[in-house]
């Protein structure tokens, strides 16, 4: 079916993503693969090209665009190239919306022009080892000493904390009895701070480049003016961009089911078996119908809901919808494309096995597939 959800302005912005992969990344992202993360020039590329800057205002020296729109571009051309970058996601789509909303004009001036140009590039710290999705139970602490806080703690699965030059880490500062939610703030922490470390850079089954990896916090000090926003009120600003998370990873899932399809028709129209085309079969037949029926019904739901996210009214019931149906979509149609393959799709060699481990985790970060249904339950009286 047509999409309308995207203008000119989108599409041409979509030329220049789709050539920079292209050009820039496809032809060496097997080395980054092995080297487990992304080179800082690729970063700057990108921050040159305008495209980490697309909704930073022109003031910072971003590209000043209000539509989501331009980020879900980003997100379906690294899909359909076949490229496991969520560091770029995390940047863009988690990260920057923290800064424009609680920023104030200080930091935002000394913050924004490098996040724009790729020469600040930021990551987010929430999860610890025994919290998982139980962020009211954050054990870093940040004490406040003078003009200071002094940090102690450690994070994990931080995406993109590798190549990170500041970090938002999410602190308890206070403890209140009876309310684990509050007294939990952010702090906008340089990684170069003495008593920051990185540890592993997790091995993962999947997103080979996409650097995951562990943080620790020894008596960081971190300047009293970093903390973002206010002192406190760190679980209901976690709560503001959850909904453009969850966006994002429903976007990135259904973009690359769409590339699995792709993928594999065009394997199917040249593998022969038993002196035929594998897809002269009726299974085979039966089998990709059934995947480009749910390509289409996932494609309807991501750009209703990117109308609805620009317009200001995606709930968060209707992002874990969106989540929740494009991930599981997601794992469906790439398994039942792998299967096409053959044994060839169980070789790393062919990009659908490796689109199999990637797609993995979709259905675990921003919110587990569990999680998304207790919140859509609670949305319809449940």
């Amino acid at each position: 079916m047509r999409r309308t959800v995207f203008d000119d302005d989108h599409e041409a912005f979509r030329a220049t993503v789709r050539d920079v992969l292209a050009r820039e990344v496809v032809p060496v992202f097997p080395e980054w693969e092995k080297a487990g993360a992304a080179p800082r020039g690729f970063y700057r590329l990108l921050g040159k090209l305008g495209i980490l800057g697309v909704r930073v205002p022109e003031e910072y020296g971003g590209g000043g665009q209000r539509s989501y729109k331009f980020n879900a571009v980003v997100n379906e051309e690294m899909a359909r190239a076949k490229l496991g970058l969520g560091t770029v996601r995390v940047h863009t789509d988690i990260v920057l919306p923290y800064l424009l909303r609680y920023a104030d004009d200080e930091q935002k001036g000394r913050w924004l022009p490098g996040v724009a140009d790729g020469d600040l590039m930021t990551a987010i710290a929430m999860t610890e080892p025994g919290t998982g999705s139980d962020l009211a139970g954050i054990t870093t602490t940040a004490t406040r000493d003078g003009d200071h806080w002094i940090l102690n703690g450690a994070k994990t699965f931080i995406t993109g904390a590798v190549n990170a030059d500041l970090v938002l880490v999410v602190a308890r500062t206070s403890v209140s009895p009876g309310n684990r939610r509050a007294g939990l703030s952010i702090l906008v922490v340089e990684s170069s701070s003495p008593g920051f470390s990185v540890g592993r850079n997790l091995e993962k089954i999947g997103l080979k480049a996409q650097d995951t990896a562990e943080l620790a916090f020894d008596d960081v000090r971190v300047p009293a003016e970093n903390l973002l926003g206010e002192e406190g009120r760190a679980f209901e600003y976690l709560g503001h961009n959850l909904a453009q998370e969850r966006l994002s990873i429903a976007v990135n899932a259904q973009a690359a089911a769409a590339a699995a399809v792709e993928l594999t028709l065009e394997y199917v129209t040249g593998r022969n078996v038993f002196g035929k085309p594998l897809s002269g079969f009726q299974n085979t037949k039966f089998v990709l119908a059934e995947c480009a029926a749910d390509v289409e019904a996932g494609q309807a739901m991501v750009d209703r809901a990117l109308e609805e996210h620009d317009a200001g009214g995606l709930s968060a019931a209707d992002a874990a919808k969106v989540k929740l149906f494009c991930t599981e979509l997601q794992s469906r149609v790439v398994d039942k494309c792998l299967q096409l393959h053959g044994g060839y799709g169980y070789v790393l060699e062919y990009p659908i096995a490796r689109m199999y481990a990637d797609a993995r985790v979709t259905r675990i970060y921003g919110g587990t597939s569990e999680v998304m249904k207790s919140i859509i339950a609670k949305s319809i009286g449940l």
